[in-house]
């Protein structure tokens, strides 16, 4: 692992528009298969549906004091899930790794659900080493996504 300085800390509205930055990179949405937001659609989302919503809960990833990326769990219906997203400066040093530790240090709603892109090998081997184990497949937006869980104590 790297001898990076990770840490965890609250959202500030400065962080939205880097944020929103790593959601526009064309090698991260290709890898997640997410399509980036729009400014108005994106800042809207976290205003209302993350920060606006007190059963969610939402960490900046920071790296020597540099805000690196988000972790973020939240309900859908009876599930809990988290996800989180990586500025790439921060990819392949084990920063997602220790964030993770971290995060799940805080969020223990369990068993907690995460559905990364299947194409998107890293993050699900991220998910594996941390627990979580294959619960099957789920299609969103005409790809399929893995099922992940990290089961109850």
């Amino acid at each position: 692992m790297s001898g990076d300085d990770v840490r965890l800390r609250d959202v500030v509205e400065a962080d939205l528009d880097l944020f929103l930055a790593y959601e526009h990179d064309p090698e991260a949405a290709r890898r997640s298969r997410f399509t980036p937001r729009p400014r108005d659609a994106f800042m809207s989302h976290w205003k209302t549906r993350v920060l606006g919503d007190d059963t969610v809960l939402v960490q900046t990833v920071t790296v020597d004091g540099v805000p690196a990326g988000n972790l973020v769990a939240w309900w859908e219906g009876e599930r809990r899930f988290i996800g989180y997203w990586l500025g790439r400066p921060y990819w392949g040093r084990g920063i997602g790794t220790k964030a993770l530790t971290r995060f799940l240090e805080l969020e223990r709603n369990r068993p907690l659900y995460a559905d990364p892109f299947t194409g998107n090998t890293a993050s699900i081997r991220l998910l594996e080493r941390h627990g979580f184990q294959h619960h099957g497949t789920v299609h969103h937006d005409n790809d399929d996504h893995t099922l992940l869980v990290l089961p109850g104590e």
